[in-house]
């Protein structure tokens, strides 16, 4: 077991090192070029989209633009937010929070093009459900069916460790330490919980994160604000510092890829899962008129888990450093001596501001980003496998199975699950930012169509309404 565990971690480091961060980093960069950077001047107008609940009749689809992006949130406002985030800063520094943000950025242009093509590409499968993302797109426009397979058998994978293991473990170990119940007792109950939903279809997932989604975030940022504005004087010192350290000689400006850049992007791909591939499984399923239009909806789940819930959690653990006066290279010695000290990292810095109440608000927030996380990867692996099998008993067998893994994650001990979980998560993004690559002219041939059919007569229309 010993020896397993050291080939897959060196295949993780592989699959994870200073290349996939570059190829993941650039690919974002070369769509915002491409797409003349629409992240920032359309971002008003998609954030409008992804929070109006109703669509038009005539839009194609199984869910609404809203349950949609909910579902995507789902999966990517999990454990990475709270452990993510502590992570980058403990091995990367407070400089990390900066390359965070730069990833997010760039990964809005990443998400908005992975959506345009898995609605482009989508179809309706047998069941009259729409099916879609960069498996059908590397099958139906690049022409590579053999690396859209290769993409759903990750995904498949994939689903059971990040998606599923790893989470219900951190629940269970969380809850044991904070309210001393059994992770028997724990993991029973996530599976029961996931199953009543999972074994309804995305229209009972997308219900479900609709509403669990919208209200943990807003829980858990609001609750960070109170500490943030409390501690205001010490914001600006943080921001100084986040900048300061981003750039300094750690950051890696004189060698190939220091630890504040390396740990900042890959904790941020990790937690907003731009370039993964994953997201745009659940966009397929929105109705919309337009592969661009819920490609700009999509684009905001990055923005809503990096910029916003990220950025409050890595403003607070820098914050309660600076309170401390704390040596944040020390942070990194604790961590390879304290099990689990990400976790424990934020629960303090929210302690420290909130005594009691600010530890409890961060174990309630990682159970419902956890499970939410849960029943977002059901959907994207049940999709991969029907892609692969094409056979609705074979999804109906997977949601089953799934459940249990979520008991069996809960009881286990997963050190060689998390590598794992890692190794099958940048294999997806392999065959996915080619197909992004190779397929961006369409992407831009989408988006222009879209601004001349679409948003440039909807805003002439609403100018004269104003005038009027």
């Amino acid at each position: 077991m010993d020896f397993l565990s050291l080939i897959i971690g060196k295949m993780s480091s592989f699959v994870w090192g200073p290349w996939m961060l570059f190829f993941l980093v650039g690919t974002g960069v070369f769509l915002s070029f491409r797409l003349k950077f629409l992240q920032f001047s359309q971002l008003g107008y998609a954030l409008k989209l992804a929070l109006a609940r109703k669509v038009k009749s005539e839009e194609q689809g199984d869910i609404s633009h809203f349950g949609s992006l909910m579902t995507a949130l789902a999966a990517t406002v999990g454990t990475g937010n709270i452990v993510g985030v502590a992570t980058a800063v403990i091995y990367g520094g407070p400089g990390a929070v900066f390359w965070m943000w730069v990833t997010a950025i760039f990964g809005m242009a990443t998400k908005y093009g992975e959506a345009v093509l898995a609605l482009k590409y989508r179809v309706t499968d047998s069941s009259g459900n729409m099916a879609g993302g960069p498996m059908y797109f590397l099958e139906r426009g690049l022409n590579q069916k053999w690396l859209g397979i290769l993409f759903a058998i990750f995904g498949v994978l994939a689903s059971f460790g990040i998606g599923n293991m790893t989470q219900s473990n951190s629940v269970a170990n969380n809850v044991a330490s904070t309210f001393h119940l059994s992770t028997w007792v724990t993991g029973i109950i996530l599976a029961v919980f996931t199953a009543m939903v999972v074994l309804g279809g995305v229209k009972r997932i997308a219900g479900a994160s609709s509403v669990i989604v919208p209200l943990m975030a807003i829980f858990y940022v609001l609750v960070g604000l109170v500490i943030i504005i409390t501690q205001i004087h010490l914001v600006p010192a943080a921001f100084s510092l986040i900048f300061k350290s981003a750039f300094s000689l750690q950051a890696g400006f004189g060698g190939l890829l220091g630890a504040t850049i390396r740990y900042g992007v890959a904790r941020g791909v990790f937690s907003n899962e731009a370039g993964l591939g994953s997201a745009p499984i659940a966009a397929a399923a929105a109705k919309s008129d337009h592969p661009c239009r819920q490609a700009l909806v999509s684009m905001t789940g990055t923005f809503l888990d990096t910029i916003i819930v990220c950025s409050v959690n890595g403003l607070i653990l820098v914050i309660a450093g600076l309170a401390n006066n704390v040596d944040f290279a020390a942070y990194k010695e604790t961590a390879q001596q304290v099990s689990g000290f990400p976790a424990v990292l934020t629960s303090d810095a929210f302690n420290q501001f909130l005594p009691k109440i600010g530890g409890l608000v961060v174990t309630i927030s990682l159970i419902f980003f956890a499970y939410s996380t849960i029943l977002g990867w059901s959907y994207y692996g049940e999709r991969c496998l029907y892609y692969l099998t094409e056979s609705k008993l074979a999804s109906l067998i997977y949601r089953f199975i799934f459940s249990f893994f979520v008991f069996l994650g809960a009881v286990a001990q997963l050190t060689l699950a998390w590598d794992i979980s890692d190794l099958f998560n940048g294999a997806m993004a392999i065959p996915n930012l080619i197909g992004l690559v190779a397929l961006s002219g369409v992407i831009v041939s989408q988006t222009k169509d879209f601004f001349e059919r679409f948003l440039k007569p909807e805003r002439e229309l609403q100018k004269r309404l104003q005038k009027k």
